[in-house]
Parts: structure tokens; sequence; C-alpha cells
């Protein structure tokens, strides 16, 4: 079992204490990062929210949530009174300094004390909790704090909430949190690329034809409709999600791995991307609206019911052919997708590399497919690398593809931290490595507004797609036009 160091004593500060977000990931994380012995005695939760409620209450809230939330086997009731003896609620109004006092008297200074402020709230208070931790003297140099996604809804709105945390806290101590970084998976493409000579001089526009971002979702907009239906997936999903995984695979190597040198290669990708016209934002995007489908044999409504708006135009499925500008990787499409509703969960990035460049079996039974690397994100991880064999036996040559297999369970059965577990350490540590920086948040937001300004400007209506799909036939064509297909079905 991989070992686990603990982290300094600290105060986890969770704004929107009682919200979904809390109660499904975040506090099951920390419970888990208790239970594995990385939480000194004397670290607090304290989870500040409007609801009516006291400590005993909140501890109450989160015993039961805890056995929806954490698998029983996760479950010691050693671990569980310890973790809810860290527990403390303070009932105030986040935006109204007035009403601060509940907090402010469990959080008395204390010289060299780790604080992490997470925001897990509507990004317009952002600023205002900011604003008012500073002025109720809760904000030093030990002070971290969290933001969660989205930064904003545009540029505008992004460059004003990093503009009114940033005249709290320092850069250093802001914390953009994307958790597919925290992925086991999507990290390992770093050492994926970088620690094996055998990828690394192949990984360009000489050997790869295309690459592929998939990250497909089972799972509607449930309880989120009234947030998703001002959203959609490009914000939600692309600007952020993708863009990042997008970086990983294309940066150049960092002199090393350390707490800026990899944010400053994603910024150099982000930067490099080709700006999207009017035409080829008409072109080279794709979206699209789940309707009233079946999803694993169970009937499900259409997004618009979900939503509870009947003219919704937003988009719960996007795909966007992108091409990043510079040596490395001119001429590569990299083609983005994402969705909801669709017919199975599962993210992968897939490497097509180039066919052969000459026949060398031209009277062979079977097919020769070019090459393909498929890192498989979730549910399963792993990496799968598709190649062509002889098939044995004797009376010519019979051409067969077959596939490497990397399971990352079978290799390493002791199952890894959530990403929110990883991450959140990470925050009490100060290592910034898989957190989204300034400048990378407000470069994904330039790429993204123009599409979104166009989508606005011709009054684009999404594509309509039945649940439990892969999505509207569009997709299909803006990859099929350039002569590629999706890859589907190969990690079933």
């Amino acid at each position: 079992m991989p070992s686990t160091s603990p982290i300094a004593p600290c105060d986890f500060v969770v704004f929107g204490g009682t919200g979904d977000l809390t109660v499904r990931k975040l506090l099951p994380a920390l419970y888990l990062r208790d239970r594995d012995g990385q939480l000194p005695d004397d670290t607090r939760i304290i989870a500040v929210s409007r609801a009516g409620l006291d400590a005993a209450g909140y501890r109450d809230k989160v015993h039961g949530e805890l056995e929806r939330f954490v698998t029983s086997d996760a479950l010691d009731e050693a671990v569980v009174d310890r973790f809810l003896r860290r527990l403390e609620f303070a009932g105030i109004d986040a935006a109204d300094g007035s009403t601060w006092e509940p907090l402010t008297a469990l959080l008395p200074r204390e010289a060299d004390r780790i604080r992490v402020y997470y925001l897990a709230c509507a990004p317009r208070l952002f600023g205002p909790i900011s604003e008012n931790l500073a002025a109720n003297g809760l904000v030093d140099q030990h002070s971290r704090v969290v933001l969660e996604k989205p930064i904003g809804h545009d540029l505008e709105s992004a460059r004003a909430i990093n503009d009114a945390v940033g005249a709290v806290f320092d850069e250093s101590q802001i914390f953009r949190i994307d958790h597919y970084l925290g992925k086991e998976s999507v990290q390992n493409l770093l050492v994926t690329r970088f620690a094996n000579t055998v990828l690394e001089p192949l990984w360009n526009s000489t050997s790869i034809d295309h690459v592929q971002i998939t990250v497909s979702e089972e799972i509607g907009v449930g309880s989120r409709g009234e947030y998703y239906d001002t959203s959609g997936a490009l914000r939600d999903m692309v600007q952020n999600h993708l863009l990042q995984v997008l970086c990983l695979v294309a940066m150049e190597p960092p002199t090393y791995v350390d707490r800026e040198s990899v944010r400053d290669e994603k910024l150099k990708v982000l930067q490099a991307l080709k700006p999207m016209t009017p035409e080829d934002a008409e072109r080279d995007t794709v979206a699209g609206q789940y309707g009233p489908g079946l999803v694993n044999g169970v009937a499900v409504p259409g997004y618009r019911d979900e939503a509870d708006n009947a003219d919704s135009r937003t988009e719960t499925f996007v795909a966007v052919k992108a091409e990043v500008r510079n040596w490395r990787w001119a001429g590569v499409p990299f083609y983005l997708r994402t969705g909801k509703r669709m017919e199975r969960r599962h993210s992968e990035v897939v490497i097509a590399f180039n066919p052969v460049p000459h026949p060398m079996f031209p009277g062979s039974e079977g097919t020769s497919e070019p090459n393909r690397l498929v890192i498989r994100l979730q549910p399963t991880e792993g990496m799968r690398l598709h190649m062509t064999a002889k098939e044995p036996g004797p009376g010519g040559i019979r051409l067969r593809p077959v596939s490497l297999d990397l399971n990352y369970t079978e290799v390493f059965p002791h199952p890894s931290p959530d990403a929110y577990e990883r991450l959140l350490m990470d925050v009490v540590r100060g290592n910034p490595t898989l957190f989204m920086r300034r400048d990378e948040v407000e470069a994904a937001w330039t790429w993204v507004e123009p599409i979104l300004a166009n989508w606005a400007r011709t009054e684009r209506v999404p594509r309509r797609y039945p649940a439990g799909t892969d999505g509207p036939v569009d997709a299909v064509t803006l990859i099929e036009r350039d002569g590629r297909t999706w890859n589907e079905g190969a990690l079933r």
C-alpha cells in the first residue's frame, strides 16, 4: 500500500457546507484521508451555510450522508466518530459581513495555523466572501482559498472574479480546482509521455494523424438544472476539463515537474490554439441537446423536462475540432466531445498514429489498421495500444488487430485516492501544480468566447439526440468529413 504522510494541522472552512458538492465529494474525501491517518488530531472542518443548523445537527446530517457516499467497506465506526468530532458549523450569510460573528468566534488568531477556505458556492460570491474574510481579519500568509469551477461565465466575469479574489489573496494562495487534474490517469499522461523514450519521439505531427478527447456521461443534469441552463456543456466541460486534458497531451516537456513549470507549458498550449473565427465556429463545432430516451434500459426524460424549461437552447453535448498551431502539432486536428445522457460513461484520450506509408502485405488476408494509443481516464483507468499482428497458422499471412492492455486496477491493486482527496492535501501543502493559474483560466476563456459569440449571433439551436445514444449525427459528420471516425466500442 502506498505510504501517506500526515499534513500539517489546519482548518478546512467550507462555504456551501450543506451543498451537494460538499456532501457528495468534499466530506467523503476528507473522511477517507482521516481514515488513512493524514489528518492530525487538531484538524477541524467548519461548514458555513445559511441552513438553520447547529454543530450537533450538522454532525447528524453528515453521519447519514457518509453512509450514502462512502462505500460500506471504508466506513469504520471509530474513524466516523473521530471525523464527526472534527466538524463545526457556522450559520451565517456569507455575503453579509455583519453576520459573521459565529464564524469569527470559531477562528481565533493562531500563529502559523493553516486555514483553507473552500468556496463551494456560486461564483458571484467568491469576491464578497474574500472581502469579508479580509475585513474580519481571517486572512494571513498561511491562508489558502480554493475556487470551484466555473470561474466566471465568460472572460469578462472571470477577470472580475480573479481581480476581486486577487485583491485579498496572493496568486500563490489561490487554488482554482479542476478535479480532472487530480485523477490518477490524467496525471499519468505526464509520466506516459516523458518517462518513456519509446513514445516521446513519436509524439508529434510526423507520426500522429489526430487526437480525440472524449468525456461521456450517462447522467443528466439532475438537481443542477437551474445552474446548467445558464451554463451548458461548453462552459461546464470544454472550457476547463477538456482543455486541461488537451494541454497535458500537447504540452512541451518541462525542464522538470515542479510547481510552475507544468503550468507554464500548459499556458503555452492554450495560447497556441488557433482562434475560432465565425466561419470556424460554424464549421468546426457541434451543439446538441438530449431528448427522452433509454439509458441502460431505463426510460429517462429529455433535458427540457429536467431543466423545467420547454424552450431551452442550452447545449448538453459539444463536439469541437481544434488545432494547436506550433511546431510539434501543426496540421494535427484535436477532436473534443462531451455530452450528458450518452450511451455509456467513459472518458478517454485517443492518440491515432499515421498509417504505414506502404502496404507490405498486399496479398494477405485481414486488415492492417493504423496504430492507436487509447488512454482510459474513467471508469476503468488504463491504456491500450492497438496494433496489427500475424494470426498464427500456416498457409499465408493473415493480419489481425490486437492490443496491448494495461489495466491500472490489475497492476496496482491498492485503490488510489480519489481526485478530491489528493487535491485537498495538495492545497494544505501549498502545492499548486495540479491547479489552474489565473492566466490559464483567462486564456481558456479567450479561446471559448468566439464560439459562444457565434452561437448567440446565429441563434444556433442545439441538435436533438435521444438519451442513451452517442450524441447528434452532426458530431459524426464533423470527424468523418476529414476521413476519420470516432473511437467507438473499443473499451467496452
